[in-house]
């Protein structure tokens, strides 16, 4: 009876309480369909437009899938060379500061003008959104390796790489999956973004569609869609988590 033990279960169960209440109160209460449905009408919805939501979920996906993985490719080498680099990193941390204080809502914009309407201004506003929160974290675990440790292989004739590929890169690695984790939830929100402001196909542009129609159920379809792949994304940052870093995954199985 292994599924009782499961740590999810207790949110499951409240998800299916709040379900439950949320169907009573918009039946009860005879609430239109325009201003809230229920939970079996958004069901039903999704079922209906399964096809068209799918042809538009997979245009969210690609460009999902490729903003991120570019965005950790840069988040590797830029946080790689600025712990290698101090110099560097007092050059370019402030501006990595101050990239997150301008709205994206106002560069997207700029973004669909400079690159166009197709797929590519989507991926950039994705790298955008998901370098940050990569970057930052690895930063901070490659820097909190201990310092007694590095001093130790300093002694000893360790090159800067060879200290940074033995003790550096394995003490962050809890931290790069944290930072991946954060980016894996905010990649799919960049890349409807995007479709908001320009675009002819996705979960953006189905949600927009379907708002401006007054088709209240199918805009909880397409969140629904939306939170479904934020969450995939996450499940599967987590699945390599448990692979890459399996000592820490016994360590919280110990501790339950």
């Amino acid at each position: 009876m292994g599924w009782i033990k499961w740590k999810g279960l207790p949110a499951l169960m409240f998800f299916l309480f709040l379900l439950g209440a949320w169907q009573m109160v918009i039946t009860g209460a005879h609430v239109p369909l325009w201003l809230l449905p229920a939970p079996t009408q958004i069901a039903e919805a999704l079922w209906e437009t399964r096809q068209l939501i799918w042809l538009h979920t997979l245009t969210t996906l690609v460009e999902t899938t490729v903003g991120f993985a570019l965005a950790v490719i840069f988040s590797l080498v830029t946080a790689g060379a600025m712990v290698l680099s101090p110099w560097l990193k007092r050059l370019l941390y402030p501006f990595l500061i101050i990239s997150q204080t301008v709205p994206l809502i106002a560069v997207a914009p700029l973004l669909i003008l400079w690159l166009g309407y197709g797929l590519l201004p989507k991926i950039v506003i994705v790298i955008i959104v998901c370098f940050f929160p990569i970057t930052i974290s690895l930063i901070e675990g490659l820097e909190l390796t201990d310092p007694d440790i590095l001093n130790l292989l300093r002694s000893m004739g360790a090159s800067r790489w060879q200290i940074f590929y033995i003790v550096r890169w394995p003490h962050a690695l809890p931290s790069l999956f944290a930072g991946l984790k954060i980016a894996a939830t905010y990649s799919v929100m960049g890349a409807v973004i995007g479709e908001w402001l320009g675009s002819s196909s996705g979960l953006g542009v189905y949600l927009t569609r379907s708002s401006h129609s007054f088709l209240t159920d199918r805009v909880f379809a397409a969140i629904f869609t939306i939170t479904a792949l934020s969450f995939l994304y996450y499940a599967l940052i987590s699945g390599f988590a448990r692979i890459a870093l399996p000592w820490i995954h016994s360590k919280n199985q110990d501790s339950v």
